[in-house]
């Protein structure tokens, strides 16, 4: 079984920075693509970023595209998400997740992954 547990969210003014991590514990060993995704109230799950177990190969959505930069330290079991140029529309709880299975490249389909954190909140003020 794997752990995840996301920490560094917080408040923080429209146009500002945070990164949140996600760190893993278990069997870690066997952690492939990982992912943040992200749920407002009212609002579907979405997919943020997504990325590859070696960390060559990412996915973004459009909406963070060119704002947001998934990362990871595989020695570390950790992975990161940095958010810039914060909007209030990125107001959510961002939850990490891991796909066991995918050794290849990132995976975007969210029923694909098998474990989740319980998320961290993340509010942005306007």
């Amino acid at each position: 079984q794997v752990q995840l547990v996301e920490s560094g969210g917080g408040l923080v003014q429209a146009g500002g920075s945070l990164r949140v991590s996600c760190a893993a514990s278990g069997r870690t060993g066997s952690i492939y693509a990982m992912g943040w995704f992200r749920q407002a109230p009212g609002k579907e799950r979405e997919i943020v970023a997504a990325i590859s177990r070696s960390g060559g190969n990412t996915y973004y959505a459009d909406s963070v595209k060119g704002r947001f930069t998934i990362s990871r330290d595989n020695a570390k079991n950790t992975l990161y998400l940095q958010m810039n140029s914060l909007k209030p529309e990125d107001t959510a709880v961002y939850a990490c997740a891991v796909d066991l299975h995918n050794v290849w490249t990132y995976t975007v389909d969210p029923t694909k992954y098998d474990y989740w954190g319980q998320g961290t909140q993340v509010t942005v003020s306007s």
